[in-house]
């Protein structure tokens, strides 16, 4: 299930069944728009967007997790890596945040995933660009073993 949010809305952080999630995942994708003409052979086609968690107790800042900072000082919240130029819009995340919402601290009352354009274009140079919160404890896997043997 997918929901589309508008610039500064909020969401639930509750499962469809009414339990809670244990760690999400904030994934970000995208693809620079192909540019035209004489100009777009000199100025390259590399656009390098980042993902980035802000770490907040009653509205301060205690922490920033992007590529620069890994790893909160906690160890709640992850990065796994920058991605200098993005994909090739196979629809993988580029870039990730990933927290494991147990282990934050409880003085920690919100987190603000944000994602900015480190080259400098604006995000209409970009295209197939997505940002996700998914779930990112998998459902456990149920396997059935038959004996054959007898």
């Amino acid at each position: 299930m997918s929901v589309n949010m508008a610039k500064g809305q909020q969401i639930s952080l509750s499962k469809a069944d009414g339990s809670a999630l244990s760690s999400v995942r904030m994934g970000l994708g995208w693809q620079a728009a192909p540019r035209k003409g004489f100009l777009a052979k000199l100025t390259g086609g590399g656009i390098d967007l980042d993902a980035s968690a802000v770490l907040f107790t009653a509205g301060q800042q205690v922490d920033v997790v992007y590529f620069q900072h890994l790893v909160s000082d906690d160890g709640s919240v992850r990065h796994t890596g920058d991605n200098l130029t993005g994909g090739a819009g196979a629809g993988g995340d580029d870039e990730a945040v990933l927290v494991d919402l147990a282990s934050v601290p409880a003085q920690v009352d919100q987190i603000v995933f944000t994602v900015n354009s480190f080259t400098g274009q604006t995000f209409a140079e970009v295209q197939n660009a997505f940002c996700r919160l998914v779930d990112a404890q998998p459902a456990p896997t149920i396997t059935t073993v038959t004996d054959t043997t007898h």
